[in-house]
């Protein structure tokens, strides 16, 4: 994959923010490579403390050969929020049907990180034929199997911290955690700059996402084509977790070398080479 040259925020600048009307709500999302409508699209679904903004790398270099959108997820950015104030993993589904109903895109391949996977495991579990390949990038498992007490000091925890620091204050204490010590600073700057834009009201509602969710449960209903994959550095969804996952889904797990929590913010170049090759494995299995 090639190089980069351009910074983060002027790349970005090439896939300006676009917002679409759906049947329930406005979601807003970046889209790159629109003119590649023979090709399957490919849907980028961010993490808890990101937005759409985070997969510039990933949209300026698979952009070249198809069309490759990415969601701010209901909450996040201008996307109106889901109803409900303790929301469960079929609400972000039910959005994200929406969004792909608005778009006309009746099929694609799924790429989800982090608290993404949780989003892109139930709307795949619910919409498997919409599906053509689920590749879930450090994913959270959520916590619906724990104890009551378990996700409620889960939950809380991250709310309380959320009321004290805010965006900018998460950002600046947490968004380190994100990445590997090999980060370059400019990786840094972008984790922190996606990072401090959280809409509170969403972030506070994707923690409640994230306190109800069993990811495990829905790839368990999910037949279609799964790949797991991690930074070996990862120290918020460590190998040994993702390791379940990738159990659950029947799948050997991909650990990426020199890789945080962020890792296709950090080492682009391999996680867009890991996307580009689950989509090419898609178009042979077609073809085949």
């Amino acid at each position: 994959m090639t190089a980069h040259t351009l910074t983060h925020a002027d790349a970005l600048a090439s896939f300006p923010e676009a917002r679409i009307d759906t049947a329930h709500r406005t979601i807003g999302y970046r889209e790159a490579g629109a003119a590649h409508l023979r090709t399957l699209p490919v849907v980028l679904l961010h993490g808890i403390g990101s937005g759409a903004a985070s997969w510039v790398r990933q949209m300026e270099v698979l952009g070249a050969t198809r069309r490759v959108l990415a969601w701010d997820a209901p909450g996040y950015g201008a996307s109106t929020p889901v109803a409900a104030a303790s929301p469960d993993a079929s609400d972000y589904a039910a959005a994200l049907a929406d969004w792909l109903d608005a778009l006309d895109i009746e099929r694609c391949v799924l790429v989800a990180h982090s608290l993404g996977a949780i989003i892109g495991g139930a709307f795949a579990a619910r919409h498997a034929s919409r599906v053509a390949g689920l590749l879930l990038v450090s994913p959270a498992g959520g916590y619906g199997a724990a104890s009551v007490e378990e996700r409620e000091a889960k939950r809380d925890a991250r709310l309380a911290m959320l009321a004290e620091l805010g965006p900018r204050g998460l950002a600046d204490t947490r968004s380190a955690n994100m990445l590997s010590a090999h980060a370059s600073d400019t990786a840094r700057e972008w984790v922190r700059w996606n990072m401090a834009r959280i809409v509170p009201h969403g972030y506070a509602q994707a923690t409640h996402l994230l306190a109800n969710a069993d990811l495990a449960a829905d790839l368990q209903r999910y037949r279609g084509r799964v790949a797991v994959a991690v930074g070996a550095d990862d120290a918020i969804t460590p190998p040994a977790v993702c390791e379940r996952i990738a159990r659950v889904a029947g799948v050997s797990l991909r650990v990426i070398p020199h890789a945080g929590h962020a890792g296709y913010v950090e080492s682009p170049a391999a996680y867009t080479t890991l996307i580009d090759a689950f989509c090419q494995a898609g178009n042979a299995q077609r073809s085949n």
